[in-house]
């Protein structure tokens, strides 16, 4: 079919939405109450600059709304499917979702190496704020030890056991 008598607009590109962080799938989308914060903060801002969105040109504007209104359908969806985890309803004397919890290698290269890091659901998960996702290797190998306990976790070739100093929720 010729493309001749079709409108501009009509011929635009559809926009790349980037998508959330990976969750795998049949995995509850476990949330802190830090993150359900963050979440609807997202969600407040998306809308705000939707509201208050100024483009130079008509393409422009529909282009931008069509980003803005992609991430908020899968924004809303990941907030949907948000299962809040307290830190108080969890064992205190167990790694579970929310913990802080302070490591060191037991033996290998990085003998004595401390990690002190809170366990936090996908979409919160910041390595330079030491928040990792349940989802991690490290995590999923820690989850259940109590203090004192040592997991072995896999890193390349090289096995580093990894014993449990602190546990502490928020």
């Amino acid at each position: 079919m010729s493309r001749g008598f079709v409108k501009e607009e009509d011929q635009e590109e559809a926009p790349f939405i980037p998508p959330r962080a990976p969750l795998p799938p049949n995995t509850p989308n476990y949330v802190t109450k830090r993150g359900l914060q963050k979440l609807e903060e997202e969600k407040s801002d998306l809308e705000f600059e939707r509201k208050n969105l100024k483009e130079a040109n008509e393409s422009e504007r529909r282009k931008s709304l069509a980003v803005i209104n992609g991430k908020l359908g899968l924004l809303e969806e990941r907030i949907l499917s948000a299962q809040l985890i307290k830190g108080e309803d969890q064992p205190a004397d167990e790694v579970r979702f929310g913990a802080t919890v302070k490591t060191i290698v037991k033996n290998g290269k990085q003998k004595g190496l401390e990690r002190t890091f809170t366990i936090v659901g996908v979409d919160e998960s910041n390595v330079k704020e030491k928040r990792i996702a349940f989802t991690a290797p490290i995590v999923r190998n820690l989850m259940g030890k109590k203090v004192g306990e040592v997991a072995d976790f896999k890193l390349g070739n090289e096995s580093q056991p990894l014993e449990v100093v602190s546990i502490h929720y928020e």
